[in-house]
């Protein structure tokens, strides 16, 4: 077995998701596309919103949902294949109204090395029209409760 170096994440508590880089992950470079690191975003900002109580289907009952309107990506350290990863990821900003923050951080525990850290921002949107809309009450206190200080907000 071997030893893994404690995570030094950088805010605190993040909600997790375990990652192993598989072959299908990987491009020309041998190393995993840029594409399926934004893959991994939006798989754990979906496991995230959905374990504090944002189910799709409280989505439907509102007719509302948080689009993304911006991420930014930092490409740190490259993951290649086997490797296993933990990200990390936080609500780090709500305006009370429409727009929320999120932070990310990917770590690849065996080295304790950060490979990427990003962020990105999210418009609350009408389902049909896909149009800007306030977010409904029950969004706005699950978000404001799972906001955490110090991060990268709006």
């Amino acid at each position: 077995m071997t030893e893994q170096k404690p995570i030094q994440w950088d805010l605190p508590d993040p909600f997790t998701l375990e990652i192993l880089v598989v072959e299908e992950d990987t491009d020309e470079l041998g190393h995993a596309n840029n594409v399926v690191y934004v893959r991994w975003l939006e798989d754990i900002s979906w496991a995230h919103v959905k374990s504090l109580g944002m189910t799709w289907e409280l989505h439907e009952a509102t007719g509302k949902a948080m689009a993304i309107t911006r991420t930014e990506i930092d490409y740190l350290a490259a993951a290649n294949p086997g490797d296993r990863l933990v990200m990390g990821t936080w609500l780090t900003g709500f305006d009370g109204r429409f727009r929320s923050a999120r932070q990310f951080q990917l770590v690849r525990p065996a080295d304790g090395k950060t490979l990427v850290r990003a962020v990105s921002t999210h418009a609350c949107v009408d389902l049909k029209t896909q149009r800007p809309s306030r977010a409904p009450k029950e969004f706005a206190d699950i978000m404001q409760a799972a906001c955490v200080a110090g991060g990268k907000g709006l």
